[in-house]
C-alpha cells in the first residue's frame, strides 16, 4: 500500500505532493498541467487546470498497481468536491471520527463532499483496476465572489455549504447514477481544440458538468430522483449500444434485433432510450442517420443517392421528406449552397 498525506493549499500542490511519492513528471500546456506516470507503482496520468473563477479541474487516467491512500489535511485547502467515477471506483471517509464509515464512490454516480476546517479527507484508490473519475474542486471564496451570484436558486441545504467559507460543516451526497454525466464528462475528456481555444472549451464543459451534479442534487432533495426502475447496469448497456448504433450506422436496426442483441427487453430499451436521450429507439436512429448525413453532405462528394445508402436508408424519398423537417433545407439544397460557397471561395 502507498500512503500519501496532502497538506497543499491548492491542486497544483496536491498533484506535486502524489509525484513526489508516486512519481512521474509534470508537464504543462496553455495552463493544463499533466502529471504522467509509467512505473512500478502506476501507469497512466493525472491532470488538472485551475480557473480563475475558483474552480479547478482534477482527472485521474490511471491504473495504481498498488492500493492508494491519500489523506488530505483540509487545513489550508479545503474545496467542495464534485466527483463521478466513469471508470472503476474509490472511496472516502472523513477523519473527524475514529470509526467513521468508509463510502464507496461507484461508477456512473454523482457524489458531492466536504469537510470542515483542520480535518481530514481520506481517498481509497483500488490497485489494478483502470480508473477515469473527474474532480471538480470548488474554492468557496473566490466562487462566491465571481460566480454564485443566483446561488439562492439553490436548494438551501447545497447553498449553505457554497456560505460556509469558515469551513464549519461536513457535507457529503451520494446521489443516484447518472449516465448524463457520463456522456458530458466523456466529451470533456476527447476535446480536440489547441491552446487557448482548447481550455476554453473545456471550461465550457466544466460549466455544464458542474451544474449537472447541482441539478440533481436538487431532484433528489425534492424527492425527484430520476424517474426509471432500470439498473444502472442496464442503462449502462443502454449507453453502450447507443455509441454502437452512432459507429455502426448503417446497419439494418430494428427494435427487436437491438433486444437480442443486448438482452433487454424491448420496453426496457425504450425507457432506457427515453430516460438518457429524450427519444424513443427508433428517434434516436433517425437522428443518428440524419446528423450523419448532413456530414457527409457537407463533408464529401458522395451523391445524394450514395448518402442514403451509406446511412443505412433505402428511400430516398423518405430520406429527403425527413432531413427537411429536421434541417429546413432538402438534402439537395445543402449540397447545392456547399457547391456556391465552394465556386466563391
Amino acid at each position: 500500500m502507498i500512503t500519501i498525506k496532502i497538506d497543499a493549499e491548492d491542486t497544483e500542490g496536491t498533484v506535486k505532493q502524489i509525484r513526489d511519492k508516486i512519481g512521474g513528471q509534470i508537464v504543462e500546456r496553455w495552463g493544463e498541467y499533466t502529471l504522467n506516470i509509467e512505473n512500478e507503482n502506476a501507469s497512466g496520468n493525472i491532470r488538472f487546470i485551475t480557473f480563475d473563477w475558483g474552480v479547478s479541474l482534477l482527472e485521474y487516467d490511471i491504473t495504481f498497481y498498488k492500493e492508494v491512500t491519500l489523506i488530505m489535511n483540509t487545513s489550508k485547502f479545503n474545496p467542495i468536491h464534485f466527483s463521478y467515477c466513469l471508470e472503476g471506483y474509490c472511496a472516502h471517509k472523513f477523519g473527524f471520527q475514529r470509526d467513521e464509515e468508509i463510502k464507496i464512490l461507484e461508477q456512473y454516480q454523482s457524489v458531492i463532499i466536504t469537510s470542515r476546517d483542520g480535518d481530514y479527507n481520506y481517498g481509497y484508490f483500488p490497485k489494478d483496476l483502470k480508473l477515469a473519475i473527474n474532480v471538480i474542486q470548488i474554492a468557496r471564496k473566490p466562487f462566491l465572489r465571481k460566480r454564485l451570484n443566483q446561488g439562492e436558486e439553490l436548494n438551501q441545504k447545497l447553498y449553505s455549504v457554497f456560505l460556509d467559507t469558515d469551513h464549519e460543516k461536513v457535507f457529503s451526497y451520494f446521489g443516484t447514477y447518472n449516465l448524463k454525466l457520463a456522456d458530458k464528462i466523456s466529451a470533456l475528456r476527447t476535446v480536440k481544440g489547441k491552446g487557448m481555444i482548447r481550455i476554453m472549451q473545456i471550461q465550457g464543459l466544466v460549466y455544464q458538468i458542474l451544474s449537472m451534479h447541482m441539478l440533481q442534487h436538487n431532484r433528489e432533495v425534492n424527492n425527484k430522483p430520476l424517474p426509471t426502475t432500470l439498473l444502472k447496469r442496464e442503462l449502462a448497456v443502454i449507453r453502450n449500444c447507443a455509441k454502437n448504433i452512432e459507429k455502426n450506422i448503417s446497419k439494418p436496426y430494428t427494435l427487436e434485433t437491438i433486444s437480442m442483441d443486448t438482452g433487454l427487453t424491448q420496453a426496457k430499451l425504450q425507457e432506457g432510450f427515453k430516460l438518457l436521450y429524450s427519444q424513443t429507439v427508433t428517434e434516436f436512429i433517425r437522428n443518428a442517420r440524419l446528423e450523419v448525413s448532413r456530414d457527409l453532405i457537407n463533408n464529401t462528394d458522395l451523391s445524394i443517392s450514395e448518402i442514403v445508402y451509406t446511412i443505412g436508408f433505402t428511400s430516398r424519398s423518405y430520406f429527403s421528406k425527413i432531413f427537411k423537417e429536421k434541417y429546413a433545407l432538402s438534402p439537395s439544397e445543402v449540397k447545392n449552397n456547399k457547391k456556391q460557397m465552394s465556386a466563391v471561395a
